[in-house]
Order: structure tokens, then C-alpha cells, then sequence
């Protein structure tokens, strides 16, 4: 029988209640756990030592790293792919020495995307190395609207014509989920990062996606004039850009601040920098009915639609769209030559 969630925790917390022997750790350098030589454990045991190990030190979401991280080493995606047999199976001493590694990053702040170096998105699943920006579950739903809009356009033309660029494409997640949902359309990829444009090409060639996808290291400020001459002209410009207020940055998880690539996540004063150079281009990038889809601060909508009031840049606001926190989160502009009907 394959767990759901809620009847795993309680099976986990009903079979460590009635498990007489004590799991005992010692600490080795730096504060390091380390499992004693002699031990032996179950799933179950180090599940529960670890999230418990996790919860004292304050790591967040202590359950899920534990469940995400042993799950991991066990070959599995979650334990929900675990049947109940397999809770109670002893570990080997190598999947023991990997648990007790890999929980010891976690103990760090370590996000758990880096510690076990893959993560899902939508429906393909990417290599995460660090600083390379991890993507966020609301990024999904900015790959969603461009979807949506590449779907209405699918029946009215030739998708083997239609070209994105995705301007700061870190591990490669909205260009890559738009390629594999999309299998005419091509795309190119751009990150100022040269690990970020390494890591998205290693998950374009994992994915078998590389041939349709062509990833740069570009600068959108130095390179502007490269870019508009390489890269143009485009349907979508897709972007989840810097966008975090600078003096925001110090108040940041650790996971967040000490690991993450901090250009990654600055957008300047106010947060708009990379937007607003974003947007000066897009006018040059686009074709006639091209669209911008960009990821914001929820402060930021109000601001760029001042913005267009204020300044002539060809492009038009279209709709604001809210994440699955209702907080505005993505914009849609479009070139000022096509109809907002």
C-alpha cells in the first residue's frame, strides 16, 4: 500500500512509540552528528531523528527535509512511494553514512534543493547546484500564463515559427517547462551568471531539450545592443528577474541570504533595476504581437504601470495576475501596436 501523507506521519509517530531501543548520536567536528559505529536503523528511526535533530536546531520545515532528504537517498521522490514494509527496514550502513551527510548540510541552512542537488518543476525535474537561484512554486504559474497564450496562438499559426527568450534563466526552469510542454517552439536563454548558463544547459541536455534551446551568458546592461541584434525578434519575453528591495535582503532565510546568488535576487533600491531595463528593450525584441511576461514584487505593478504612463516605450499594460498567496505577482504587457481586445 502506498502512503498518503497524513496516515505516514501517523504510522511513523505509532511505531516510534513502541520502539524500546534508544537511537543515540554523538557530535564530531563543528557540531557535526555523526551515527554511532554500531548502530543500526530503520527508515523510520532516522526520520524521526533527524526531523527532531532538525526542529532543535531551528531548521525549517524539519519534517519535510528529513522525509525529502531520506527519500532521496532510498531512491524515492517522497516517501510517499514507500509501502509501509520499507518503514521498518533496516538502512545499510552506506545509505546511513549518506542520511547522516546529507542531514549534516541541511543542519547548515543548507536549502534542501542543493543538499540533494535535483528539484521538480511542473513536470520535469532539474539539477540544482548552488548559488544557482532555486526555482519557486509561483514560477509555475508565470509558466502557466505563458502557456495559455502560446495555446490561442497555436491556432491561428505555425508554432515551428515561434521563438522565446527568457532573460535570467538560472537553472533553466521556465525556458526548459515551456520546450517540453511545447515541442515545435524554440527558445533562447539568457543569464549574466556563467553557472547559471552551465547548469541550464546540463538540465537542457538531461531533459533532451538542448537542440531547441540556444543559452547565452549576457549581460541585459552591457550587452543590450548584442542582444537585440542576436536574440530579435521574439513572440514572448519571459523573465523572473531580481526583484527584491536591496534593504530587504538582510531580513532573508539564511537558506536564502547565505546561499543563494545574491545578483540573482537584488533588484536594486526599489527592485525594479533589471525590470526597467527589461522593459526598455522588450519595444526592440519583440515582434508585433509580442508579449512580456514578467514576475514582480507586489509592489511592482502599480510602479510599471506608472512607468508606461510616464515614458514612451512602446509597450502597453495588459493584466496583473495574482499568485496562489493572492498577492500580485506577474505582469503582462504587449507591444503598443497590437489590440488589448
Amino acid at each position: 500500500m502506498v502512503f498518503r501523507l497524513k496516515s505516514l506521519v501517523r504510522f511513523i509517530h505509532s511505531r516510534i512509540s513502541v520502539t524500546t531501543r534508544k537511537v543515540s548520536t554523538t557530535c564530531g567536528e563543528q557540531g557535526k552528528v555523526i551515527p554511532p559505529i554500531s548502530a543500526r536503523f530503520t527508515v523510520e528511526q532516522a526520520l524521526s531523528q533527524w526531523a527532531e535533530r532538525f526542529q532543535v536546531a531551528e531548521v525549517p520545515e524539519p519534517q519535510l527535509s528529513s522525509q525529502y532528504i531520506i527519500s532521496h537517498v532510498l531512491g524515492h521522490k517522497t516517501l510517499n512511494h514507500l509501502e509501509r514494509r520499507g518503514l521498518t527496514q533496516v538502512l545499510s550502513h552506506a545509505h546511513v553514512e549518506r542520511i547522516w551527510r546529507l542531514c549534516n548540510k541541511r543542519l547548515t541552512r543548507m536549502p534542501v534543493q542543493y543538499v540533494i542537488e535535483e528539484w521538480d518543476f511542473r513536470d520535469i525535474t532539474l539539477k540544482m547546484k548552488p548559488p544557482v537561484f532555486i526555482p519557486r512554486p509561483e514560477t509555475e504559474e508565470l509558466v502557466s500564463l505563458v502557456l495559455a497564450d502560446l495555446e490561442v496562438l497555436a491556432a491561428s499559426r505555425d508554432m515551428d515559427t515561434v521563438r522565446f527568450l527568457e532573460v535570467g534563466c538560472g537553472s533553466g526552469a521556465i525556458s526548459l517547462s515551456l520546450l517540453h510542454s511545447l515541442k515545435q517552439i524554440r527558445g533562447v536563454a539568457l543569464d549574466q551568471s556563467a553557472q547559471a548558463v552551465a547548469l541550464t544547459r546540463e538540465n537542457a541536455q538531461s531533459l533532451g531539450l538542448l537542440d531547441r534551446l540556444k543559452v547565452s551568458q549576457v549581460d541585459v546592461f552591457k550587452d543590450a545592443d548584442w542582444l537585440v541584434e542576436t536574440c530579435s525578434p521574439v513572440e514572448v519575453l519571459v523573465s523572473n528577474p531580481p526583484y527584491l528591495f536591496t534593504e530587504d535582503l538582510d531580513s532573508l532565510e539564511p537558506e536564502v541570504r547565505r546561499f543563494e546568488d545574491r545578483a540573482a535576487l537584488d533588484g536594486g533600491k526599489q527592485g525594479h533595476c533589471v525590470i526597467d531595463q527589461i522593459l526598455a528593450l522588450a519595444p526592440r525584441l519583440l515582434t508585433e504581437k509580442g508579449r512580456v511576461y514578467l514576475e514582480v514584487d507586489p509592489r511592482h505593478p502599480d510602479i510599471i504601470q506608472t512607468r508606461l504612463k510616464e515614458r514612451v516605450l512602446g509597450l502597453e499594460y495588459v493584466k496583473t495576475h495574482y499568485d496562489f498567496t493572492n498577492r500580485a505577482r506577474f505582469c503582462i504587457l504587449q507591444s503598443r501596436s497590437r489590440g488589448t481586445g
